[in-house]
């Protein structure tokens, strides 16, 4: 098996321990209580009445809102109670004794922490949309898949970060608290580059907002913001391009997370 066996025995340690009973059984409801219970589909389709294709992004946005906060809560939690509990308490100092490469167990982590919860929540918001409208899902599945990939930039930013810092601190709680102070000031930064950008009139707020949460830039898009139109309609491929841009920034971010875990972190 070479290094197969001993990466599966800490991914499998780290499920034990990130998906104990019943922590993956109560995300699992909330998940499922967020998507359903919440959905106001007549609202939606009554609101964008003249585009299907806004109907299938708003109807995808609207359904991720409170299971995208619970995501976020289980994905910090993973990576700043999971990774730091092993540092604090010496358990990474035994992981690492397996023949393995440091970054090598830090994925095996991550796939547990953040692997997991990606596919649950995904799973179960699929499976909602395809359950609840399939006549807008399916011939708009890019739309959706677009939606959610510009939905989950942030919180895989903020992952990123609570990485990083825990990593640099060896402590979880500390992580654990910036994380979520993080996740909400994208909505304070978001209402700060809207007021900007209507004050003096410019585009250029919002285009750097919508960097750091490209979600913006698929609601001007499609009209979903419409006091904002008239400062910003970027077309489909400017929002590809701000969508990626995001996932640079969330690519660097965790390099660095990996960087100073592989060369820096003393054990």
């Amino acid at each position: 098996m070479g290094k197969a066996e001993p990466f599966l025995e800490v991914l499998i340690s780290s499920l034990n321990e990130d998906y104990r009973f019943p922590i993956f059984e109560i995300f699992a409801f909330l998940y499922t209580v967020g998507t359903f219970v919440l959905a106001n589909l007549a609202s939606i389709i009554g609101q964008f009445i003249k585009s299907e294709e806004a109907v299938a992004f708003t109807l995808a946005y609207s359904l991720a809102g409170l299971p995208a906060f619970i995501f976020v809560i289980l994905i910090l939690k993973n990576i700043a109670y999971g990774l730091g509990n092993d540092l604090e308490k010496g358990i990474m100092q035994t992981l690492l004794s397996y023949p393995l490469k440091r970054r090598s167990v830090l994925t095996a982590k991550l796939l547990s922490s953040l692997g997991v919860a990606l596919l649950l929540f995904l799973g179960i918001q699929v499976f909602a949309l395809f359950l609840l409208a399939p006549d807008i899902v399916f011939p708009y599945m890019g739309t959706v898949l677009l939606t959610y990939l510009a939905l989950l930039s942030y919180p895989l930013l903020t992952a990123g970060l609570v990485l990083a810092l825990t990593s640099f601190l060896k402590r979880g709680s500390i992580a654990l608290i910036a994380g979520i102070v993080l996740y909400f000031a994208s909505n304070i930064l978001s209402s700060l580059s809207q007021f900007i950008a209507r004050a003096i009139d410019s585009n250029l707020p919002l285009k750097a907002s919508a960097i750091i949460d490209p979600t913006l830039s698929l609601q001007l898009h499609y009209g979903a913001n419409i006091q904002l139109a008239e400062l910003w309609t970027p077309s489909f491929t400017e929002t590809l391009s701000y969508i990626g841009a995001s996932y640079v920034l969330v690519i660097f971010v965790f390099m660095l997370g990996y960087l100073y875990f592989e060369r820096k972190m003393e054990i």
